[in-house]
């Protein structure tokens, strides 16, 4: 187990060029998994194997007699972490079930306060909840024995919603898969990893000579791997960083501080143009797939023949695509990393991320900005590099951030990207803004005086 001082990362390693045999069988092994993690979703993520999940040796050593490793002739170290993955998976599934069914108890007006402790409770008990889904009899958890409920609907309730949302995972993904360290060695600057012929290893020679001695995740590229291994940082501790820090994320300026600093300006010049550029290619192709099934209907084989050779490839798109995601995702690290050294924070405070109110339509511009906007990735590497960097990262609620002024508390107007406040005069950003009412927000809530405009 890792100490307080140290933290899990990922770094990467990459092979040489490797010749097309070992490419072939690299691919074969990583459509095996893919296979067996999809026999997995199918035989055990149905309500009737709930209770199997826990603990994964109890499907481990179901999955090592039902014959499918002999058939696709998969080695061991392969096999069962496709197994472990699955299952994880499938927990994971679970989960996100639970917290739907929890959403919608508590937002049903038609459940008293008894109900919905039963409902609760329930969740909470794996158990209980496995017996009330398969209809099994199950003994009634202690705080609800009193309560004045009728088990019958509720449980009825809780089939009905956990069937709504409970979903079958299914996998495509096969061009990665995972090693055990029993599953290969080091030998001249090379990586040996085990084949499917007994006691045979193929040579995969690598770009450095690091090692390593822990599973490792193979991803498979065109003539070469990534290996993607876990390995335990040590968490750095500056003295010097002793400021608060409150942020607004926003999406024409990544960071902009209550102190008025913003970090960050160039991202949308750099997301913008990249998201149109896409979206006239994106249209571009979708007439040529277009033009493509049209001349198999008419049966054109020379068109056809013609549109496959020059337009249907992928590998320019796609490196065009991910040279341009490596430029954007380069920048808002060395942005972070510049904030850092500049504001020196002990603790930075942003607002969680909004998941609700998705029904709001936007036009076809904002929605494809939305789509490619990297709040995701700046959000887990933020939360990454205070971590490692021992700063304290608080999420609060963003109610009433954005529409009050920071200086009167009433609510004013959003212009294009100025706020304005006709009852104080206030002329600023949104931005800003809404990076002092998270300050004030966060210092009141703090001190206990969570003031009404915040709720």
């Amino acid at each position: 187990m890792p100490s307080n001082s140290t933290m899990t990362k990922i770094v990467w390693q990459y092979s040489e060029t490797l010749p097309e045999e070992t490419m072939t069988f690299l691919r074969g092994i990583a459509a095996d998994c893919c296979k067996v993690k999809n026999f997995v979703y199918e035989r055990y993520s149905g309500v009737k194997k709930i209770n199997s999940l826990t603990p994964v040796y109890t499907v481990l050593n179901e999955m090592r007699y039902c014959g499918l490793r002999e058939q696709l002739n998969l080695p061991a170290v392969y096999y069962e972490l496709a197994i472990a993955d699955a299952v994880t998976n499938i927990k994971c599934s679970w989960s996100i079930v639970k917290n739907k069914v929890g959403e919608k108890i508590t937002a049903n007006e038609n459940l008293s306060d008894d109900d919905k402790i039963y409902l609760r409770t329930v969740l909470k008990m794996g158990s209980v909840y496995a017996a009330v889904l398969n209809r099994q009899q199950y003994e009634m958890p202690r705080n609800a024995v009193e309560l004045d409920i009728d088990v019958k609907r509720l449980n009825n309730l809780l089939c009905r919603l956990t069937r709504r949302y409970l979903t079958q995972p299914k996998t495509d993904a096969a061009d990665v898969f995972r090693i055990s360290p029993n599953g290969y060695s080091y030998k001249d600057g090379a990586m040996r990893i085990v084949c499917r012929i007994p006691r045979k290893r193929i040579s995969i020679p690598l770009k450095d000579t690091r090692t390593f001695d822990r599973q490792i995740q193979v991803h498979i590229k065109d003539d070469f791997i990534a290996l993607a291994v876990p390995i335990e940082a040590k968490i750095k501790k500056h003295q010097d960083y002793t400021n608060t820090v409150y942020i607004h994320m926003g999406n024409q300026d990544m960071f902009t501080l209550s102190n008025e600093h913003i970090y960050g300006v160039s991202l949308a010049e750099l997301t913008s143009p990249e998201t149109e550029r896409l979206a006239k290619k994106n249209q571009e192709r979708r007439r040529i797939y277009t033009s493509y099934r049209q001349n198999a209907e008419s049966g054109n084989r020379q068109k056809i023949e013609n549109i496959e050779a020059n337009n249907l490839g992928r590998r320019k798109y796609d490196s065009q695509k991910e040279k341009e995601k490596r430029r954007t995702t380069n920048y808002i690290n060395a942005e972070i990393n510049r904030m850092f050294r500049i504001e020196k924070p002990a603790c930075i405070v942003i607002t969680k991320p909004v998941t609700k109110n998705k029904t709001k339509l936007y036009s076809k511009s904002n929605n494809r900005k939305l789509t490619r906007n990297f709040r995701g990735y700046i959000r887990e590497r933020l939360a990454y590099k205070c971590q490692i960097n021992a700063i304290e990262l608080v999420e609060i609620n963003s109610k009433g951030t954005g529409k009050i002024c920071s200086s009167c508390k009433a609510e004013g107007k959003r212009q294009g990207k100025e706020f304005i406040c006709e009852n104080c005069g206030l002329k600023t950003t949104i931005a800003l803004n809404s990076a002092k009412n998270i300050q004030q927000k966060y210092i009141e809530k703090s001190k206990g005086s969570y003031v009404q405009n915040w709720e």
